[in-house]
């Protein structure tokens, strides 16, 4: 599973911006002003080879009124969750009784702890380091994450010190399709998965919450193997109140990074709400292939199923490469359709692009719907060539490609989605810059066209 790391610090050294820089996402509030963050944040980190959890908590050890605690009880339960603690300090401060106090209690924990150093930009880095010394937990490491300085440096050494995520020993004996099933509490995952599996292989109950881990399940279905995990369900963080079930937030983040296909649950009783949305987000950055489950579908009447629909038409705008089914887990109706759109989407994500086909679907792009002008200046894609799978990932070469807008990328992105025929997975589109060939090298005029432009210089000069 993916390893965990947590960010702690007092209210305000800024936890929230090395939390948004290092994850590539805006998803934690930032303003200068100490205490806005309150309950946990989780996001992936993908610098590196393997992917790893990082949680932002909130500042703590500065008050004691009931809502620092609790804002401390979600840092203390981070911490239980980490495999590696990212202690961040000011820099401009120094260490304060509050450091103090919260230095003693990490090392408490036993698990290894990064000190960093942080808005050290203006400041002499030697002097700031030297204040945090007296904390005992090794060399200050200065980095400054409103501008990134340092960050790099500083998660490399986290990665390297980070367990290696190992597969779960169930999924190593079985191979096949791994799905991962995720929603909300109480969604239908487990009723689906004992549906698939035609007996109680998971316990259900009406009782939100009644799985609290992720359950790997080896499963063979018309001589195809696949592997089904049933997560718990995620609630609002404001609903999670006991200890064991905050731990289910992660296992459902790393389900999601070690499966090939998630099947999103959605209640029909409850329609999409934002909770959904978060939650999908996690899918699409995850670029996993995605199913969406409607479940519960025959609990509704005629009267309720269209404005469900065109509510869930409006808001999985961005997720139109899933495909959308009416299940029931109960009655088992839906399910076999189901799968089919989980094998496309797997087939879909790990398929190989022929690069002179991708070549010929963007230039046909192109020809249709040209890139912006950029002072003056059209950008211009040559050719592209496939850069991964899982999602399939199209790197396309050209010059002054970092001016494409994120408008012409997602164009580009349904095009190749259509060409293709790429249901149920994302694509990526990155682009790569191409030199000038002639930048280096020396004018490529013969010695005799060079002489002749000359007499031509000198000959528009006396006419003058």
């Amino acid at each position: 599973m993916l390893p965990v790391v947590a960010i702690v610090g007092r209210p305000n050294v800024g936890k929230s911006t090395l939390f948004n820089h290092i994850t590539g996402t805006r998803a934690a509030l930032v303003a200068d002003m100490p205490g806005l963050t309150r309950d946990r944040q989780y996001g992936t980190v993908r610098a590196f080879d393997s992917p790893f959890v990082v949680i932002d908590t909130g500042g703590v050890g500065e008050s004691r009124d009931e809502m620092a605690l609790l804002v401390d009880s979600q840092a203390a339960a981070a911490i239980e969750e980490a495999d590696h603690i990212l202690f961040l300090v000011d820099g401009r401060s120094g260490a304060l009784p509050a450091d103090r106090e919260l230095a003693a209690r990490l090392r408490r924990f036993g698990k290894p702890i990064t000190l960093a150093v942080n808005k050290t930009d203006g400041v002499d880095i030697q002097t700031a380091q030297s204040d945090f010394f007296e904390l005992s937990l090794g060399e200050p490491f200065p980095i400054a994450a409103s501008h990134g300085r340092g960050v790099r440096q500083l998660l490399q050494d986290i990665y390297e010190s980070l367990p290696q995520p190992a597969s779960d020993g169930e999924v190593e004996a079985h191979q096949g399709v791994r799905i991962a099933f995720v929603g909300k509490p109480n969604a239908g995952k487990s009723t689906l998965v004992n549906q698939l599996l035609g007996e109680e292989r998971v316990l259900t109950h009406s009782v939100p919450g009644t799985t609290r881990d992720s359950v790997f399940i080896p499963f063979q279905r018309r001589g195809r193997d696949y592997v089904l995990i049933d997560t718990a369900g995620v609630r609002r963080r404001a609903r999670v109140t006991e200890t064991i079930e905050k731990f289910s937030v992660v296992k459902t983040l790393q389900a999601i990074e070690s499966a090939n296909v998630v099947v999103y649950m959605l209640d029909a009783m409850e329609g999409f709400t934002d909770h959904d949305a978060h939650l999908l987000g996690h899918c699409l950055d995850a670029g996993r292939g995605l199913v969406i489950a409607l479940n519960k579908w025959d609990l509704t009447d005629s009267e309720s199923r269209r404005p469900i629909i065109s509510e869930l038409e409006r808001r999985l705008r961005f997720f139109d490469y899933a495909r959308t089914h009416h299940i029931s887990a109960q009655a088992g109706t839906g399910i076999a359709k189901l799968l089919a759109s989980v094998d496309k989407a797997w087939a879909a994500a790990s398929r190989d692009l022929p690069t002179p086909v991708l070549t010929r679907v963007l230039n046909e792009a192109v020809e249709r719907h040209a890139p912006p002008l950029v002072k003056g200046r059209r950008v211009k894609l040559r050719y592209a060539h496939q850069g991964g799978t899982n999602p399939p990932r199209i790197v396309i070469h050209g010059n002054q490609t970092e001016y494409v807008p994120d408008s012409y990328t997602r164009y580009l992105s349904k095009v190749f989605v259509e060409a293709f025929r790429l249901e149920g997975t994302p694509v990526r589109v990155e682009y790569k810059r191409g030199d000038n060939p002639f930048k280096d090298k020396r004018n490529p005029l013969t010695e005799r066209q060079v002489k002749k432009r000359r007499r031509l210089m000198r000959h528009v000069k006396r006419r003058r």
